[in-house]
């Protein structure tokens, strides 16, 4: 594994397609989401990953416990959460910059669970990412809802509790993770999608759907999830999360610039404050996180910075 530096250019390239794929990923839900109704879409999404490639992956060596919960928790938990706003809650932007309420999550899970230190630089993070919370909260309008808002923040809740579990897991198990995962997490939207949505809607969902949602479908199961947390988690098991993670900031910008493109949403200036203070939070993280690791190699191991 990389100790130190930067990407190498071929990893580099490799990190901000799957950013890309990621970000964009949020309008060519939007667009799917005119053709399958929200849990039907999420059920499809991981019934085409885990068929065929249950076939091909082997079981990781983790418990099935563990891997029933965690498709509970970030699959049916995020996917079906963040796909329902999206489905006339939320703007397919916003959902993306807002699901980054993940990281902050991420870092009170561990304050609790693990008994970390909440640094200050945390905290002015913490404090300028719900600034642009708040932002979004008192503009949001009939495009944006409050019940969207606490849906998608919902979400990334569920996404931080993922993290918090794979942080216990052998990197070299996480795409098998991922893929095994499915199996509990299918069922489970399915027959969510059964009693939520009804089997006719369904059935005349599946029916008439457009060759364009089909794809959606599966570039959600191949291009998203297969393709980008196979490639993610390569990535982190050759490089420090340091150095690999902070372009996942990226997401919101290639979210909320397609989403204007691609679905002509507006981007008034509140909503780039918005995004801003949450971007500058994201920002002031990683920076402290990346000073607090070069104290600790400089000061306790020794290394050169």
């Amino acid at each position: 594994m990389s100790t130190q530096g930067g990407l190498p250019p071929r990893h580099l390239a490799l990190a901000l397609a799957i950013v890309a794929i990621w970000g964009t990923n949020f309008a060519i839900v939007r667009l799917a989401l005119d053709d399958f109704p929200p849990l039907l879409f999420a059920t499809l999404r991981f019934a085409f990953v885990l068929v065929p490639a249950a076939f091909f992956v082997p079981r990781p060596a983790i418990r099935w416990r563990t891997i029933a919960i965690y498709g509970g928790v970030l699959f049916v938990g995020q996917f079906g959460l963040m796909f329902y706003a999206m489905d006339g809650l939320i703007s397919a932007g916003l959902a993306s910059l807002v699901i980054q309420s993940q990281v902050f999550f991420t870092i009170l899970l561990a304050v609790v669970l693990n008994g970390e230190r909440l640094r200050p630089p945390a905290i002015v993070a913490l404090l300028l990412a719900l600034s642009g919370m708040a932002l979004l909260v008192a503009r949001a309008d009939g495009g944006t809802t409050l019940v969207g808002l606490a849906m998608v923040i919902a979400a990334g809740l569920c996404w931080a509790s993922g993290n918090h579990m794979a942080r216990t897991i052998d990197k070299d198990h996480v795409l098998g993770l991922t893929i095994w995962a499915c199996l509990f997490a299918t069922p489970l939207l399915g027959i969510s999608a059964l009693l939520i949505e009804g089997p006719g809607v369904i059935e005349r969902s599946l029916a008439s759907a457009s060759v364009g949602a089909w794809f959606a479908v599966v570039w959600q199961s191949v291009g998203n999830t297969l393709f980008g947390y196979g490639l993610w988690a390569w990535l982190l098991s050759r490089h420090p999360a340091a150095t690999v993670a902070p372009l996942a900031m990226l997401v919101p910008v290639f979210g909320i610039g397609t989403a204007a493109i691609v679905l002509a949403e507006p981007l008034p200036f509140w909503k780039l404050g918005a995004a801003g203070l949450v971007l500058g939070g994201l920002v002031v993280n990683v920076i402290a996180t990346r000073w607090s690791d070069r104290r600790v190699r400089e000061d306790v191991l020794g290394e050169p910075v």
